[in-house]
């Protein structure tokens, strides 16, 4: 289970290189479709395209690695563009934004007469709930899922992702104490989320997602989403939901336009109004998550609010400018992300809703979008080893991830590596020598290799290769519909092979690997 964590480490020296003005084709295409955002220049919409370009230097400067942005002002796509490999027709995963579409589909639920915030979460769960409820839990009502106000002592996915099977996450969750009266203090609790989704299957008959589709997804525009569901067939609630950028930056529209798409009440503004103001005091700091928790929305402090997730996955809402700001990201320090738009972005939005055109600075903004880039790592495109390793297969030790024996190959601009498992398809990657390629065909849910922990379903893959030296291989790999990515470095010593592995998230926190390295042998060549 994916749940929220928060990262305060800059990101290193090690990390990938951002670059902002490379020479690279452009991959900013536009969403097709009748529910695309229309587009316009910032100027016309009153946003000086100077401020999204200082906006630029300073994502370039925080070290964070974004995979995409798009600004949407009076309505209008200003400003749009993915760090390549990243792209528009990809979806991404939003972490604990994903709770905010969870409260949508709670609020539209409201809206339909199906519930209310006062029901007692209790009564949705007559066979789950404990023979003697303690007062605190017969007292927890809808509304203190929502704003993260249970009363528990920690957060219940902890536990609940825990449940022996044949067990529900339901009971699991009913059966924890509840210290604190419900309301009374804000927890961050993603076991909340999920019994909220829960609450949606059991008034409606369907998973969440199935119940968005007609209500906010079709409507949208939103297509191709995805949302893992437990073994109850339960949408997770509080994650692993996956959609486009611009899905994304919908979603805020939705919520800046008072729930109204289109000329149609999708969401009452009585709902809108409730989810996006502080219901519960978060903290007396001022960091970006001190300003007040709504309805699994957080509040901003330059006033507004967001939907917002590990890593930095964010669709902010800023009435005040009539804005949407969306951003995904693998970010190690997600207040520095976010820092970005209160420092940088949102102090350049003027109230005038129109400024004269600026050509220039506008083209400096489109060579800018166009040419993001995550570069790959770069050593030597060559050894004296690549000949003889295309020819070589190495039988790996026992490992815990039931890899048998793993080879590559070489030509001058890729290297490929097949990774054989025991009773299973060989899996063949190719990786451009540093150069990305991209390929929608691995499917990470179905091999262990990679780290399963939050790789935990399909994505293409972008994948690169570099020598580190004449006797080491690195291979990169961007699961790009995740938020991570893996790299494996390959050690040739004589006939003996050493693969060590360092997921994303460790490289951003500086730290090891918490997989074990493995080794292997080469086999000798048939005839010999």
């Amino acid at each position: 289970m994916l749940h929220r964590r928060t990262f305060i480490k800059r990101l290193g020296a090690n990390a990938i290189g951002l670059s902002l003005y490379p020479a690279l084709p452009s991959f900013m295409h536009h969403p097709t479709g009748a529910a695309s955002l229309p587009r316009s220049t910032p100027e016309a919409q009153g946003i000086a395209s100077g401020a999204i370009l200082a906006w630029l230097e300073a994502i370039r400067a925080s070290g964070q690695e974004f995979h995409s942005i798009m600004v949407v002002r009076h309505g209008h796509v200003i400003a749009e563009g993915w760090w390549y490999p990243y792209s528009p027709e990809h979806k991404h995963d939003l972490y604990s934004g994903s709770k905010s579409f969870t409260g949508t589909a709670i609020g539209m639920a409201c809206d339909e007469k199906r519930l209310s915030i006062e029901d007692p979460v209790i009564s949705f769960f007559p066979k789950e709930r404990p023979v003697e409820p303690s007062a605190n839990l017969a007292s927890l009502k809808i509304k203190h899922l929502l704003s993260m106000s249970v009363g528990q002592e920690t957060d219940s996915i902890l536990t609940i992702e825990k449940t022996p099977p044949g067990d529900s996450w339901e009971k699991t969750f009913l059966s924890l104490p509840i210290v604190y009266e419900p309301g009374s203090r804000f927890l961050y609790n993603s076991g909340s989320s999920y019994m909220l989704s829960s609450i949606i299957g059991r008034v409606t008959g369907m998973p969440a997602h199935q119940y968005l589709g007609p209500r906010l997804y079709e409507p949208l525009g939103i297509t191709g989403a995805t949302w893992t569901q437990n073994a109850e067939g339960v949408n997770m609630g509080a994650s692993h939901l996956r959609i486009r950028t611009e899905d994304f930056a919908r979603l805020g529209q939705l919520y800046l336009q008072e729930g109204r798409w289109e000329n149609k009440q999708l969401l009452s503004k009585e709902w809108v109004a409730l989810a996006s103001k502080k219901e519960i005091v978060t903290g007396k700091d001022d960091s970006s998550w001190g300003y007040g928790y709504g309805y699994q929305f957080w509040r901003n402090p330059t006033g507004g609010f967001r939907a917002d997730g590990a890593y930095g996955q964010y669709s902010m809402v800023f009435p005040d400018k009539d804005m949407v700001v969306a951003i995904l990201s693998e970010s190690a320090d997600k207040a520095a992300t976010m820092q970005t738009v209160w420092d940088h972005l949102y102090p350049g939005v003027k109230e005038s809703s129109r400024l004269p055109p600026d050509r220039n600075g506008h083209a400096q903004l489109q060579n800018a979008l166009k040419g993001l880039t995550f570069e790959p790592p770069k050593g030597n495109r060559h050894s004296s080893l690549a000949a003889s390793l295309s020819a070589a297969t190495y039988l790996l030790d026992a490992n815990p991830f039931h890899v048998r024996a793993v080879s590559f190959g070489f030509t001058e601009d890729k290297a490929v590596l097949t990774i054989m498992e025991g009773g299973k398809p060989d899996i063949v990657i190719t990786c451009g020598l540093e150069k990305w390629i991209v390929d929608g065909n691995y499917k990470p849910s179905e091999h262990s290799l990679f780290s399963l922990r939050r790789i935990d379903f399909d994505s293409p893959v972008a994948a690169s290769a570099t020598w580190k030296d004449d006797h080491t291989l690195v291979l990169t790999f961007r699961f790009i519909e995740t938020v991570h990515g893996d790299t494996l470095t390959c050690s040739f010593d004589g006939d003996k092979l050493r693969i060590q592995f360092l997921f994303s998230a460790a490289r951003l926190e500086k730290r090891a690997d918490d997989r074990a390295d493995i080794t292997g042998t080469r086999m000798p060549l048939k005839g010999t």
